[in-house]
């Protein structure tokens, strides 16, 4: 008797373990564009420390991300329980939230280069001025870096909850933490590598071993470029993802975007379908920035 409930115990953790793989399979799907954005903009966020700070940084962050989950993760669980109405406007806030961020991104690197360029000329200049204390300079970072986080890891939450809204509170609370921790973990350990890559070539480059040397030539040719690929596959995932949050949410849209992509068939149905959500996302994104962008400034005027 003990040991076929031994076994039976054993069959039904497995199969909720096999449950929570496939959610979370589904889960991270969805939260690919985030994702991207949030490895790219991780990595760029400790851009300008002292190379034996980068990894000690990345911890802090990746401390201070573990921490915002643990308060979101909860508070997500209780939302479904006792609020599940509010799942669906918060994925469409989600979404719109990652259109707006996407298109604000690329407004903000046409409209503003100068601004750019001059900040990462001060923040050059502050790193060389013996007077500036780093310490300060790295902690400032690694709450902007955590602020960022706490935003982009609700809109992952979010995106998780409602892949799993139906399922009951316990597997929700499980797959969301399994997301959360395979997340962060993912995330940062990445970032760690690649703000890390630079130093590997350096490495290499200065081997006897000519081999070696063009492994670390093409490394540091590599490590800039790898870091604004990032950047522009997170921005097109943001609308990939977004709108296609979105489009779901409005009944029209997706019946019209179905119409549309029933002339075509396989994949290239489904890259139609793709394609479709990534374009209303950027034009939701548009509209977002050149709305919201003026009301902003007209806050920032009236109640800085």
């Amino acid at each position: 008797m003990a040991g076929s409930s031994l076994l039976a115990l054993i069959d039904d953790i497995a199969t909720i373990l096999d449950d929570v793989s496939l959610m979370t399979k589904t889960a991270t799907k969805k939260t690919a564009g985030v994702l991207g954005d949030d490895l790219a903009l991780n990595a760029q966020q400790v851009a300008g420390v002292r190379p034996a700070r980068e990894l000690p940084v990345v911890w802090a962050v990746a401390k201070g991300s573990l921490l915002n989950k643990t308060i979101l993760v909860p508070a997500a669980v209780a939302i479904s329980y006792f609020a599940p109405w509010l799942i669906t406007p918060l994925l469409m806030l989600g979404g719109a939230f990652l259109c707006f961020e996407g298109f604000e991104k690329i407004a903000h690197r046409f409209l503003h280069r100068n601004e750019q360029e001059a900040h990462a000329q001060a923040l050059r200049a502050a790193l060389k001025d013996p007077q500036v204390d780093l310490r300060a300079v790295e902690q400032k970072k690694i709450k902007g870096a955590i602020r960022t986080d706490f935003i982009l890891s609700a809109e992952i939450i979010a995106i998780t909850l409602g892949t799993v809204a139906a399922e009951a509170i316990g597997m929700q609370f499980l797959v969301l933490s399994v997301v959360a921790i395979m997340i962060t973990v993912g995330v940062y350990g990445l970032v760690a590598g690649i703000v890390k890559l630079d130093d590997g070539g350096l490495y290499l480059s200065g081997r006897e071993s000519a081999l070696a040397q063009k492994a670390g030539l093409g490394i540091l040719w590599l490590a800039p470029h790898l870091m604004r690929t990032l950047s522009v596959l997170g921005t097109i995932a943001m609308f990939l993802v977004g709108g296609g949050i979105l489009t779901h949410g409005l009944p029209p849209v997706h019946a019209a975007i179905m119409a549309y992509t029933e002339g075509f068939t396989g994949a290239a149905q489904v890259l139609a379908g793709t394609l479709a959500d990534g374009c209303f996302g950027l034009l939701a994104g548009a509209v977002l920035v050149a709305t919201i962008t003026p009301l902003q400034a007209l806050w920032t005027k009236l109640f800085r």
